[in-house]
């Protein structure tokens, strides 16, 4: 090979060595321009991360934060109170009935201090936390107001689960009640102070015949919702065909078309040409032995005193004890339909005590109707809650949960109280136990010697 094809085969040799090499130095240039992508976005993460973490960790800082404090409430309840919106303990007790919604109808207006199921239909936390209360102690009862305005009506109606207990505050009131299969309708009239009662799917109505506006406070035996249907409702829910059946009027089904369903709902009722409606009106009263099934002439009772105070009971008595006729009817009445109520009025003198006590067999549920006063309860945690209430606030005190009312005013402290038992109400009070407690018993548990319990009066049972 001469000179020239060597110098010829050598420069193709070196463009070929150079050829192999310019391709490796892009690759490296290109690799680099990925880690440095890669090593941007992975500092970006790492920034980003870390501000959502600080940004987490200040909002969870402010909201789970609480300091406590012990503070005096408005209504005189001390308590000690997170910096948060929880809910004072005492609204396990405590319904303000009187910030409640108020149902409004045409002829009247109806309270409730119940549990709901949907818990959006709660005006605010403290009304449903007494809600929840009385449902998860499983209460079996329910507290509702009702007033009804002059010739106002309660419409027929019936509860699918619960007798409905019921004592008159104010006005005069003819009621109605239909027994089963076909068995006749008793009616009669109250006054203010007595008691009705309906019995679990009887059919009820509640006329007001005074001038004055009627104003009941009930009780349900029920801690679920109320299952009620009023009469209306059930005529107008019945196939056209099937009530011309069934009713049988002249004109048959097109007779049944000419009903028509009101707009606006009419649980309590009153017609704004009511008078041109009903040209006459009776209101009959049934015989004793039917109306006493009934009805419980309360205020007109024999009054039980106590230290401080008095009771007039509407309940069942065993053997029918210190009762009248008329009233051993109601009695018997109240025993023989299960998980029926016991009702009582109790009257605390002007800043005198109604002891601390607790039953053996009924949770208990009280409407304030005059006077004001203060609560208190130990729960079966060892808890305490103590409040002031006034007139329009309920109160739940669960089974076996020991508490006590007093009066903190010049008025007499008014109550009406429903007791969940429709059979003899069993209690105790704070000086019978303790009083029965034998003295070195109570020595040992105290760290106090034996002698000094003689300084407490005993019990004269």
């Amino acid at each position: 090979m001469d000179n020239q094809a060597f110098e010829m085969h050598g420069e193709r040799i070196q463009s070929s060595s150079k050829g192999k090499e310019w391709p490796k130095k892009e690759e490296r240039k290109g690799n680099w321009s990925l880690m440095k992508i890669f090593l941007v976005c992975l500092l970006a993460c790492v920034i980003t991360t870390a501000v959502g973490v600080l940004v987490l960790s200040l909002v969870y800082t402010t909201t789970t934060h609480i300091v406590k404090e012990v503070s005096v409430t408005d209504d005189g309840a001390t308590s000690t109170k997170p910096e948060d919106k929880s809910v004072d303990v005492k609204f396990q007790f405590l319904n303000h009935l009187t910030k409640s919604k108020v149902y409004n109808f045409p002829g009247g207006e109806i309270q409730w201090a119940r549990f709901r199921n949907d818990v959006n239909e709660y005006e605010n936390d403290e009304e449903m936390e007494f809600g929840k209360s009385i449902n998860n102690h499983r209460s079996s009862m329910t507290f509702g107001t009702l007033r009804i305005k002059g010739k106002g009506l309660r419409v027929p109606h019936w509860h699918f689960n619960a007798n409905e207990h019921g004592y008159l505050q104010q006005g005069t009131a003819w009621i109605g009640v239909i027994g089963a299969d076909g068995s006749g309708v008793t009616t009669y009239n109250v006054t203010a102070g007595q008691v009705i009662f309906f019995p679990r799917n009887t059919v009820h109505w509640i006329k007001n015949v005074g001038t004055e506006d009627c104003v009941f406070l009930l009780f349900f035996t029920t801690h679920e919702e109320l299952q009620t249907l009023d009469v209306d409702d059930a005529f107008f829910s019945t196939p056209e065909d099937i009530a011309a059946r069934a009713l049988k009027p002249q004109g048959g089904v097109n007779f049944i078309r000419t009903f028509k369903k009101q707009v606006e709902d009419q649980a309590v009722n009153l017609p704004p040409n009511l008078d041109e409606l009903v040209k006459s009106a009776d209101y009959v009263q049934s015989p004793d032995h039917q109306v006493w099934q009934y009805f419980y002439n309360l205020k007109g009772s024999r009054e039980y005193h106590f230290p401080g105070g008095i009771f007039q009971w509407a309940r069942y008595r065993r053997n029918s004890t210190g009762l009248n006729e008329t009233e051993k009817i109601f009695s018997e009445s109240l025993n023989k339909h299960e998980n029926t109520l016991t009702l009582a009025t109790l009257r605390i003198f002007s800043n005198q005590l109604g002891q601390p006590h607790f039953h053996f067999n009924a949770n208990e549920m009280g409407y304030v109707i005059s006077g004001c006063g203060q609560a208190g309860v130990i729960t079966s945690s060892g808890a305490t809650s103590s409040f002031n209430i006034g007139i329009g606030d309920v109160i739940f005190f669960p089974v076996g949960t020991q508490h006590y009312l007093k009066s903190i005013c010049d008025e007499d402290l008014l109550l009406i109280l429903a007791y969940s038992t429709g059979d003899q109400l069993e209690t105790l009070r704070m000086n019978d136990y303790f009083h029965a407690t034998a003295d070195h018993i109570l020595a040992q548990i105290f760290f106090k010697e034996q002698d000094e319990f003689k300084k407490f009066p005993r019990s004269k049972k």
